[in-house]
């Protein structure tokens, strides 16, 4: 049976972009300072997840994500909280008004990253 094992996007600087993921709950799994191709990979993960979230870079090569390209997802058990923890730290949280228009049910957020990847936030 097949594994889903890791999504990878490129990206423009890797501190700067696992500083921003760590307080979304994401810690470093494994660093390879060079690949075969000659990028810098970085593994993400998420306690209690299989799934990796790879970030490669290379001085080369500068990535231009188009807007609503693609995203990630992450479920909290309390987004409100999550959302609140994340606006001191200084994440804008969009929509705006996301908590009147998710007042009841399954309430979702999205914060975008360094390079302009979005990262939806939900309610589990």
């Amino acid at each position: 049976m097949p594994i889903f094992l890791h999504t990878r996007i490129r990206v423009s600087d890797l501190e700067k972009t696992i500083s921003f993921y760590e307080p979304l709950g994401f810690s470093l799994k494994r660093r390879t300072p060079k690949s075969p191709a000659g990028n810098e990979l970085v593994f993400l993960e998420i306690a209690g997840s299989s799934h990796l979230l790879e970030f490669c870079y290379s001085p080369d090569v500068k990535p231009v994500v188009q807007e609503d390209l693609m995203h990630t997802a992450i479920g909290y058990s309390d987004l409100i909280a999550k959302c609140d923890e994340l606006e001191e730290k200084g994440y804008e949280i969009w929509p705006a008004d996301w908590r009147k228009t998710f007042p009841e049910g399954r309430r979702m957020a999205f914060v975008t990253d360094p390079d302009g990847y979005e990262v939806e936030l939900l309610e589990r």
